[in-house]
């Protein structure tokens, strides 16, 4: 009987530590509060009922979670606002405000942000896809969009930055190493098949970033950050790559015909398969 009792109260100590660390990793790692200040339906009927023109302000509010799928958000402001794992699915956010918001788990898919300011906000892990056959007609649009000192980490396949203001966007690795802060690590981000002609990528940290087929024709590229990328098949014709770091880059059938600052660029006649690459 003593010997069960000890047992009994061995296992229920055991189950109290694991519930405590449970606790304390809940606290550590929650990333949001779940209370929104607004509910989606709060929102929708308050743009239903706005005045043409007028533009809604939700700056510096927690909206995390809201379904606001298929909304036409009309321009409304966001800024600063979290807005992690809301559901923009087929969202029109077309000049909206969200400069210095947090979009990361956000869910994208068909989401138009054309013209938005998205300068400074966070887009970690975004859900940009239907399925897993990661369909590049799925991803959202950035198309003239304001994105300077944009921070990502996410797949994407065909998104569309056209004419977009991507200067000094951060699209390197969170971490070089699994295990340094998150709890899940990408080696590196991914932009296959992606639009970036003529857009403003000055000082832009592409490291490490899979930009297979893409096209940066007419792209601004000065003084960007290359390094490591894989840029197999990437279409450079008439961007500007002046001061650019190449170091390390695959530049397999990449297409350099054109490309502007060539002999200014660092790191090009050294980068992988530069042979191969069509000058």
């Amino acid at each position: 009987m003593r010997i069960a009792l000890v047992k009994l109260i061995w296992c229920v100590g055991l189950m109290l530590a694991g519930l405590s660390r449970a606790i304390a990793a809940d606290q550590i790692y929650a990333p949001v509060d779940p209370h929104a200040d607004f509910t989606a339906r709060q929102i929708t009927l308050a743009l239903a009922q706005a005045a043409p023109g007028v533009r809604l302000d939700y700056s510096n509010h927690d909206l995390t979670y809201l379904d606001l799928s298929g909304i036409d958000v009309k321009g409304a402001i966001f800024k600063g606002s979290d807005l992690y794992g809301v559901d923009f699915t087929s969202a029109n956010l077309k000049g909206a405000d969200l400069s210095g918001t947090r979009l990361d788990r956000a869910v994208l898919i068909h989401a138009d942000l054309s013209g938005a300011d998205l300068t400074g906000a966070t887009i970690f892990r975004p859900t940009v896809f239907t399925d897993l056959s990661n369909s590049t007609t799925d991803g959202p649009k950035f198309a003239g969009a304001t994105m300077s000192g944009a921070r990502f980490s996410m797949i994407f396949a065909g998104t569309d930055f056209r004419g977009a203001d991507l200067s000094k966007a951060d699209f390197g690795p969170l971490e070089f190493k699994p295990g340094q802060g998150t709890m899940v690590t990408m080696l590196f981000n991914v932009c296959r098949a992606c639009n970036f002609s003529g857009a403003n990528m000055r000082e832009a940290i592409l490291f490490r970033l899979d930009m297979v087929f893409s096209n940066l024709s007419g792209a601004d590229l000065t003084g960007a950050i290359l390094r490591e990328a894989d840029l197999s098949n990437v279409d450079f014709s008439g961007a500007d790559v002046t001061g650019a770091d190449f170091t390390g880059a695959d530049l397999y059938g990449a297409k350099l015909t054109g490309a502007k600052g060539l002999d200014q660029a660092k790191g090009l006649t050294t980068a992988k398969n530069y042979d191969k690459a069509m000058k």
